[in-house]
């Protein structure tokens, strides 16, 4: 499985909203913190304002968004029109109205509540926002979708929240993918290190054999560099060492075995590269800041963040 796959496979949805905001100017919006939320501006146009962000962006008609870190936003007529919250709309068969005297603007949104855990790659790998103008949307594949997800929305049907949650699961991933194999900006980091021949092949080779023995010399083999040379420009992309990096992965797989199924420890310390039940135990333990079993236990319940001890003298990162 390729890392942005492996990535976006382990994203589990607890809950989908949304909603069609039909507004005449002036008017404005503010919207709460949820996991992710995107957006398409179907008529008109509107401005977007993230804390992230220092200026607010200006969407037109056929732009669409996405803020993956799920981030308080406003959306706006204009920058200087005062804002109410979303939860004091009225929403009716999923449609908000806004009476005004001005331009009217037509916009859809959608709003995601991901498992906490599950979130924690994207949140490392992702900017505040990722805006795709619409000049982009036929290139990059995304006008089909906001096609079909404009037309549910319009006059839902029978079955249509169904429909609905699966065009913006779907959006969701096809404007990552939009992001990563695009010409728009990607800043140093992750996904500027997938794009690198020889880094990015490094990650592909261990998020696809997860469970084999690597070591820094062994990867910088396989991609053509000397070790030394493999690991600076790997911290360097990447923000970490490579064995570092493997680890927190490992864990990250770990934890959605330990919540989502009923495998033994054992099997799972073997699914993700430890022969050893106590070493496995050690290791989650180091980077989850809690044995696995009590992981298993809570997951039920909302799940702690990922915290990374970078300071484990036993990881070797060249």
């Amino acid at each position: 499985m390729d890392p942005m796959s492996d990535v976006l496979s382990g994203m589990h949805v607890r809950r989908f909203g949304y909603a069609r905001l039909e507004a005449l100017a002036p008017w404005g919006i503010s919207y709460p913190k949820y996991s992710a939320c995107l957006g398409m501006i179907l008529e008109g146009k509107c401005w977007l304002t993230i804390k992230r962000i220092r200026q607010p962006v200006e969407l037109r008609a056929g732009d669409c968004f996405l803020i993956a870190h799920g981030d308080a936003y406003s959306l706006q007529d204009d920058p200087s029109t005062p804002t109410r919250p979303w939860e004091e709309l009225v929403v009716r068969s999923g449609i908000a109205r806004l009476p005004g005297i001005g331009a009217a603007s037509v916009l859809v949104g959608g709003w995601f509540h991901f498992d906490q855990l599950s979130t924690q790659p994207l949140t490392k790998i992702l900017p505040p926002l990722i805006h795709i103008p619409a000049s982009r949307v036929p290139a990059l594949g995304l006008d089909s979708t906001l096609r079909s997800l404009a037309n549910e929305t319009r006059a839902p049907a029978p079955g249509a929240d169904i429909v609905i949650n699966r065009l913006a699961e779907v959006l969701f991933i096809q404007m990552i993918r939009a992001f990563v194999t695009s010409e728009l900006d990607i800043e140093p980091g992750w996904l500027s290190a997938l794009a690198d021949r020889q880094i990015g092949q490094a990650l592909r080779l261990m998020h696809e054999d997860v469970q084999r023995n690597w070591v820094v010399q062994h990867l910088a083999e396989e991609v053509g560099l000397s070790r030394s040379a493999f690991a600076h420009r790997f911290r360097k992309l990447v923000g970490e060492g490579p064995m570092q990096y493997l680890s927190n992965w490992r864990m990250f797989k770990a934890s959605r075995l330990l919540r989502g199924t009923d495998l033994k420890l054992g099997q799972i310390a073997r699914a993700v590269g430890y022969d050893s039940e106590a070493a496995f135990c050690h290791a989650f333990k180091r980077v989850m800041h809690l044995t696995p079993g009590d992981h298993r236990f809570a997951r039920g319940t909302p799940e702690r963040r990922l915290r990374v001890d970078v300071t484990d003298a036993q990881v070797d990162d060249g």
